[in-house]
């Protein structure tokens, strides 16, 4: 017996063109597939589905360059500037453990709207926070809002676009990528303002106006996603609310299509109801080896990306030996001109190339690049120098144009839509504790093993090679909604 998917067909007028029926839910993943009209808000609410991402990034990576004046200020030992360090990633593992299963049960729009606040509330702690227990506890708060906002933002990206061609799913949910470094870009844009007109009497409050700066852009967007955001329309249409999902897609995507009203009980039950056993069905059938893929390539990522790009200022200042303002703009230059770009490359070329493919290059590239720099150690000429400088921009290359990009498509594209949002959840839960190890280890690593810590650093991306060589899975252009609707033939 086959299992085919069977969207409806549209209604026939004699007066205009046909008119799209929506008689079950299937119907409504098959419109958002064929794309948005003209004119729609749906590329509004992906902006503003990537503005969470750019909050995630930027308040997870402001903290980079203040981290010893945090440690000064407050007399840390570097177990104790590890947890401060780790603090937001820790708050993040449980944001996206609870926030992948609210996502399912309450609505991408709900748990949106309230994530917001915590970025807020966070950011203004962190900039007055009287302690370094004050300071952590408001890392971890803001880290529940990155976790909470990951697994919504993924849906949103994946929910509001095609599934073929430019702007597909699988290219939207990479932009996440190249809008994760202009956040970084932006955070050391901003350290490098505040640093060069900061009174030197003042520049220990360098780092709290950095973080502060975070609840700049949570506010902006509260003020304009009420106006632009909906609900998920294939959510929706899964809870059985075809009507409201009708209503979405007029307002989101310019689509007015008819709800047949005689639709069988059977076609407006859940796809799927939201449960905590959901957690386990992404460990059977199917879903199994996409879960294993998504998850090592996951970490993998997380752990090499973090030890790296957290540690770059600290790295290229002892590379280049020179003073702070030469290490942000050489952080700046590597961020913009490498990560950014290979990014922006894998959003471009993954509709046609393939996120595997991408990711197994990215791994690649990386994997030379830390076995070069752990050779390479502390450089003690001009021309060691300039490779290991051309090492860092190796490994943030491929970060961006494999995994960097493509560890959200492969968590977010592997589970249908009443999965996605415990499937990013539970990714992210994973992905969050490699980084809050990476974040407490590296400092600690660093200082006993110094360059060395490369060789350590290397084993991620090998895993991550490993992993897409025993898992050949390819989410771009494949419909994974449909598997909420399967119809025997």
């Amino acid at each position: 017996m086959s299992t085919t998917f069977a969207p409806s067909s549209p209604a026939v007028s004699p007066t205009g063109p046909a008119k799209p029926v929506i008689r079950r839910a299937s119907d409504v993943s098959d419109l958002v597939n064929r794309g948005a009209a003209a004119g729609s808000n749906a590329r509004i609410v992906v902006a503003i589905a990537l503005g969470g991402v750019f909050l995630d990034a930027y308040d997870l990576g402001a903290l980079a360059f203040g981290l010893k004046d945090v440690a000064r200020e407050f007399s840390l030992t570097p177990a104790g500037t590890g947890l401060v360090a780790s603090a937001i990633t820790f708050g993040a593992i449980f944001g996206a453990f609870f926030g992948g299963f609210l996502t399912d049960k309450i609505g991408r729009y709900r748990v949106f709207m309230a994530d917001m606040f915590f970025f807020v509330v966070a950011a203004l702690a962190c900039a007055f926070a009287p302690n370094a227990w004050v300071l952590g506890g408001a890392r971890f708060v803001m880290g529940l809002g990155v976790g909470i906002d990951l697994p919504v933002a993924m849906a949103f990206l994946a929910e509001f676009s095609r599934l073929s061609g430019r702007g597909n799913k699988a290219s939207r949910i990479a932009t996440w990528c190249p809008v994760w470094y202009a956040a970084i870009s932006i955070s050391y844009l901003l350290v490098l303002g505040f640093y060069s007109t900061l009174p030197a009497s003042h520049s220990g409050l360098l780092w709290r106006l950095i973080l502060g700066f975070g609840a700049v852009p949570a506010l902006i967007i509260i003020a304009v996603r009420s106006r632009y955001i909906s609900e998920s329309p294939v959510w929706a249409a899964n809870q059985g609310d075809l009507e409201g999902a009708a209503r979405i897609l007029k307002r989101s995507y310019g689509i007015d299509a008819d709800v047949v009203q005689d639709a069988d009980a059977a076609d407006r039950a859940p796809a799927r109801t939201a449960s905590w056993r959901n957690y386990g069905a992404l460990l059977r059938g199917v879903y199994l080896k996409r879960t294993v893929l998504a998850t090592v390539t996951g970490i993998a990522s997380a752990f090499a990306y973090n030890a790296v790009a957290f540690g770059l200022p600290v790295i290229i200042s002892s590379f280049l030996a020179q003073s702070m303002l030469t290490t942000i703009l050489a952080s700046l230059a590597l961020n913009l001109g490498f990560a950014f770009v290979g990014g922006l490359i894998a959003v471009r070329i993954v509709p046609t190339v393939g996120a595997w493919k991408l990711t197994v290059l990215g791994y690649t590239l990386q994997l030379i690049a830390l076995v070069g720099l752990a050779i390479v150690g502390r450089p003690a000429s001009t021309p060691e120098v300039v490779a290991a400088v051309a090492l860092l921009a190796t490994f943030l290359l491929g970060q961006g144009v494999g995994p960097g990009s493509h560890t959200m498509t492969f968590a977010s594209l592997s589970y249908p839509t009443s999965l996605r949002g415990v499937g990013v959840g539970f990714n992210q839960t994973l992905m969050r504790a490699s980084s809050a190890a990476s974040l407490f280890l590296f400092p600690v690593l660093a200082a006993a093993l110094n360059t060395r810590v490369f060789w350590i650093i290397a084993f991620a991306p090998l895993c991550g090679l490993l992993a897409l060589l025993a898992v050949r899975w390819e989410p771009s252009g494949y419909d994974v909604d449909a598997e909420d609707f399967p119809v025997n033939a």
